[in-house]
């Protein structure tokens, strides 16, 4: 299936639910493409075609909202949606999706818990020649995948490692800031490019002495969160805390998404004296706002999942419809098999000053949401 050119074609009544052809696009449409970050228009539904969504867990709240608004715009496209959440136990995940072939469901689109782990079911669709978009986490190892749907994750990274530059003035002081990393699950894919994105910019300062890592843990492996559980980076935080800040200033938390940032947040609460740090975050979780509003937090990359739902919906259309499916990137993204053609969002930055533009006057969230 690798590195062919998706074309499924609708035979018959879609209420059958049956077409043929498979593989993937690297192409954009004839028409001008949407630019990076905008909402783009779905296409016409192809009738009674039924799209099986696989979202990782409900534990987390960006996950809630992004399957909320998948199927939101794909039922509004005219589309049937099977939406489920697997707990974070990738054996449930694989029995779901293994469930939506068998419903028949002509398209998946899955946030993958572990992108290593799917392996049973990516060889069942494609067997039965079913397109997959991995949604926002890259599936690894497997020819199975036609298209990436996610934000530019290098970018969100760059994001927060340049709000810390920008903020300390990194290129003109002299001074020495302290900094302590909290990334993200070492499963998944996107993880490692949220690190890397910061600390390509961040190293050349750790380099020459401008920042300093006291706990010495810099290289992702010693950084990363599995689960990217709140609690284990809490716990994590206390002990650095506790050995290494007792009687010293942290400067700087770099943290790459909200449940990690907030567990570095309750740490800070619990067991630090010295001067507030500056703390960056992903995905602009009420919880996280809400810090970021009291000044417990100091940035959130913020990810408008509505857009990457329309995006989504728009791609499943093209592929029901045996159209070109728009990407934007066929260079970045290598599962292992092969570079996956890929649309990538584009993600900006909240603050204290300009949320209210961003999430609010934007419909994302209520203002009494975030009291």
């Amino acid at each position: 299936m690798k590195k062919k050119l998706l074309s499924v074609l609708l035979t018959g009544a879609m209420a059958a639910s049956m077409f043929v052809g498979c593989g993937t696009s690297t192409e954009t449409t004839d028409t001008a493409p949407a630019a990076e970050g905008e909402a783009t228009e779905t296409a016409a539904p192809a009738e009674g075609a039924k799209v099986g969504v696989a979202m990782p867990t409900k534990d987390l709240q960006r996950w809630n909202q992004d399957g909320a608004n998948m199927q939101k715009e794909l039922e509004a496209a005219g589309y049937e949606v099977d939406l489920q959440y697997a707990s974070n136990d990738v054996q449930t995940q694989v029995s779901q999706i293994e469930n939506m072939i068998n419903s028949g469901c002509n398209v998946l689109v899955i946030a993958a818990i572990e992108g290593s782990s799917l392996g049973e079911a990516m060889d069942m669709a494609a067997a039965q020649n079913i397109p997959v978009i991995a949604y926002d986490r890259l599936i690894m190892n497997s020819d199975a995948v036609s298209y990436y749907a996610t934000f530019d994750n290098y970018k969100v990274g760059q994001v927060q490692g340049q709000y810390i530059i920008d903020q300390l003035d990194l290129e003109n002081t002299s001074e020495t800031f302290t900094m302590e990393i909290t990334a993200g699950d070492p499963g998944d894919n996107n993880a490692g490019f949220f690190y890397n994105g910061a600390m390509d910019l961040l190293k050349p300062y750790i380099e020459k002495g401008t920042i300093e890592v006291k706990s010495g843990q810099v290289e992702f492996a010693d950084v990363a969160t599995p689960a990217w559980a709140t609690e284990t980076a809490q716990s994590r935080m206390e002990n650095i805390l506790s050995s290494k800040f007792a009687n010293d200033d942290l400067n700087i938390c770099l943290c790459s998404n909200d449940s990690t940032a907030l567990g570095v947040e309750n740490a800070l609460a619990a067991n630090y004296k010295g001067e507030y740090p500056i703390i960056t975050g992903q995905d602009c979780d009420i919880e996280n706002t809400k810090n970021m509003i009291a000044g417990k937090q100091s940035m959130s990359v913020f990810k408008d999942t509505r857009t990457l739902a329309s995006q989504v919906v728009k791609m499943v259309g093209q592929i029901l419809k045996g159209e070109t499916v728009d990407v934007n990137d066929e260079k970045t993204y290598d599962n292992g098999t092969g570079v996956i053609p890929s649309f990538l969002c584009e993600p900006v930055f909240a603050d204290k000053d300009n949320y209210k533009e961003l999430l609010i006057d934007s419909g994302y969230y209520t203002e009494d949401q975030l009291q």
